[in-house]
């Protein structure tokens, strides 16, 4: 055999053996790959096709699973945590939208994770509960921010409403209270998990369902749900509607922030008048009639309709139904509350900001990078008292619970 003879063999087994080598080593990373999948997870049925389910989770990973003949498919009521009133189903009756719990079966070989369990709540009970209990939380909650916690009498002591409507509330919590906390830099609700009363600082927005007092001073609370978030009041620097950010320059610490806008966040422009009487009102004044009325509206110092605590907008829904109004002004229904004028006040897009204009934000905590909850420009009459501007906004901007029938499936 002559030397280039030689050198083509050669060259031939090599590539030969890299070949064997790497279809080997494709055969163990396969199953390496699956056995990575959670051997359960939770979600939200992304799409269908044939007996392949793609699931997407609430912290955005999507999951293929293969529904076989043999698994046990179940439907329950959402809120239900006993399986033995679930009610078997038909893969047929799975849709898209569906809250399902799957359950991998962990002797199954196949490329796709198969399925050995998967417990669903339809969309449209999910949609229903969720209606069900944001209208408690309007009903019997009350939300602020918190002046003090001790943690050892699960006392947590709000601060609510804003200017010449600010009161104290005192959130009483017990070992069978749930106590829920915002994930970092999220606005979402059902990513709340549960967290210690000592978690909770004083600072933070707080919202609380119970057993009201008569006055509303007081709450017994039977579900707590907390966070840090940040205000910022500042002036617009730039708004690019294709990132979907809006950069404001902070008044108090002079620097920039970038705020990004999600499809949950409520943007809304005061009118002129509006936002000057809102001002006055916030700083003790009196506007349209003695007593502290509004025009057309009921006493100041009346119980609102809310509270605090951000939360995702449910879905084709748009803000208003997961909104809690909040529990600042008056009880006249035609504008008397400081919170009802807000939400009143015309929505706006990014595309509406521009350079120089004043806004005021509630946002997820952080230093130069937030994500938003509320926006709302036209504000300058409200800079001038600015620490009870901000209270208005927390407590008018914190959506409501979503009431999530996770658990259920749980």
């Amino acid at each position: 055999m002559n030397r280039k003879k030689m050198i083509r063999t050669s060259a031939l087994n090599v590539r030969l053996a890299i070949s064997v080598a790497v279809l080997a080593a494709a055969t163990f990373i396969v199953p390496a790959v699956i056995a990575q999948a959670p051997a359960r997870f939770l979600g939200t049925v992304t799409s269908i096709s044939g007996t392949t389910l793609t699931v997407k989770t609430d912290a955005g990973q999507s999951y293929q699973v293969d529904v076989p003949a043999s698994a046990a498919l179940k439907r329950i009521a959402p809120g239900e945590k006993d399986l033995s009133k679930a009610d078997t189903i038909q893969f047929s009756d799975l849709a898209i939208g569906d809250r399902t719990l799957v359950k991998l079966d962990p002797a199954a070989t196949s490329a796709t994770p198969q399925a050995l369990q998967v417990i669903a709540i339809k969309q449209a009970d999910v949609a229903q509960k969720q209606q069900k209990d944001r209208e408690d939380w309007q009903r019997n909650g009350v939300g602020g921010l918190v002046k003090s916690v001790d943690a050892a009498s699960g006392v947590i002591v709000l601060t609510s409403g804003a200017g010449a409507t600010a009161k104290t509330v005192t959130v009483h919590t017990t070992s069978a209270s749930m106590l829920k906390r915002y994930a970092p830099a999220s606005v979402s609700f059902d990513a709340a998990a549960a967290a210690p009363i000592d978690a909770i600082h004083a600072g933070d927005q707080l919202r609380a369902r119970g057993a009201k007092s008569a006055d509303g001073a007081s709450i017994d609370a039977v579900e707590v749900v907390s966070g840090t978030f940040r205000n910022i009041s500042g002036t617009v620097i730039s708004a690019d509607s294709a990132s979907s950010t809006v950069v404001v320059k902070d008044l108090a610490t002079k620097k920039q922030v970038n705020i990004h806008i999600t499809s949950d966040v409520q943007m809304r422009k005061l009118p002129e008048m509006m936002a000057r009487m809102l001002a006055m009102r916030l700083k003790g004044g009196s506007v349209g009639g003695a007593g502290g009325a509004w025009p057309g509206g009921g006493q100041a110092g009346g119980q609102g309709a809310g509270g605090t605590a951000p939360a995702q907008r449910p879905a084709g829904g748009g803000q208003g139904g997961g909104q809690w109004t909040g529990q600042a002004g008056g009880q006249g229904a035609s504008g008397g509350d400081p919170q009802q004028m807000l939400s009143r006040a015309p929505t706006i897009q990014i595309s509406d900001l521009k350079r120089g204009d004043a806004v005021m934000v509630v946002a997820t905590d952080g230093a130069t990078d937030v994500t938003a909850i509320t926006l709302v420009a036209g504000v300058e009459p409200l800079l001038e008292a600015p620490a009870a501007s901000q209270s208005l906004l927390n407590n008018w901007s914190m959506g409501g619970g979503s009431g999530s029938a996770d658990a259920a499936a749980q």
